[in-house]
C-alpha cells in the first residue's frame, strides 16, 4: 500500500514538474495579476484531485486540467464582476446618484404614488421587481434566490413593469394647473 501511494506521489510530481509552467502560463492569460493566476492553479489542482478519485488518483489528462481551470477561471470573473457591481452600488447609493434611493424622491407625491402602486403589484411580481432595482441583482441570480428560472425571473420583471406602466400613465401628462 505505501508503495503503490509513494508511487502515485511521484507520478503526480513528474505530472506536475510537466503541467504545471503551463498550466500557471495559461492561468496568467486569464487573470490579472500573478497572484491571482496561483490560486487559479491551485484550485483547479484541488478540483483536478477530486475528479480522479474515480481513476484512483492518477494525475488528470491535461485536456481536462485547461478545461477545469477555465470554467474555474469563468466563475471567478463572474463573482469578481458581480462584486464590482455590488460595491459600485454601494459606493452610488452613498453617494446619492440612484434617483430611486434619493431621499429628495422619497418626499414627493409621484414617489408616494410609485411606492403604493409597487406595494398593490402581486407579490411574485413585486418580489422580482424589487431584487432587480433595488436589489441590482441579475435575473440568473434573482432566479437562484427564488428558485425559479432566470426566463421566468424576466417575465416576472417585464410584467410588473407592464403593470406600472398602465398604472402610473397619468404621471406622464403634464400638470396643468
Amino acid at each position: 500500500m505505501a508503495n503503490t501511494q509513494q508511487a502515485l506521489g511521484d507520478k503526480w510530481k513528474l505530472w506536475l514538474d510537466e503541467s504545471a509552467p503551463r498550466l500557471l502560463a495559461y492561468a496568467r492569460a486569464r487573470c490579472n495579476n500573478a497572484q491571482e493566476a496561483e490560486d487559479l492553479l491551485q484550485d483547479s489542482l484541488i478540483k483536478l484531485w477530486a475528479y480522479q478519485e474515480e481513476r484512483e488518483h492518477r494525475p488528470p489528462d491535461l485536456p481536462l486540467a485547461f478545461s477545469v481551470m477555465r470554467y474555474l477561471g469563468l466563475d471567478h470573473g463572474r463573482r469578481k464582476g458581480r462584486q464590482e457591481k455590488r460595491n459600485q452600488k454601494i459606493i452610488q447609493f452613498q453617494h446619492g446618484e440612484d434617483h430611486w434611493l434619493d431621499p429628495a424622491m422619497e418626499e414627493t407625491e409621484e414617489a408616494e404614488i410609485l411606492r403604493t402602486e409597487v406595494e398593490s403589484l402581486p407579490d411574485k411580481l413585486r418580489e422580482v421587481l424589487t431584487l432587480k432595482i433595488w436589489g441590482g441583482l441579475t435575473f440568473a441570480e434573482i432566479g437562484e434566490l427564488l428558485t425559479i428560472s432566470h426566463n421566468t425571473a424576466a417575465s416576472r420583471y417585464r410584467y410588473a413593469l407592464q403593470q406600472l406602466q398602465k398604472k402610473l400613465k397619468h404621471l406622464k401628462t403634464p400638470h396643468h394647473g
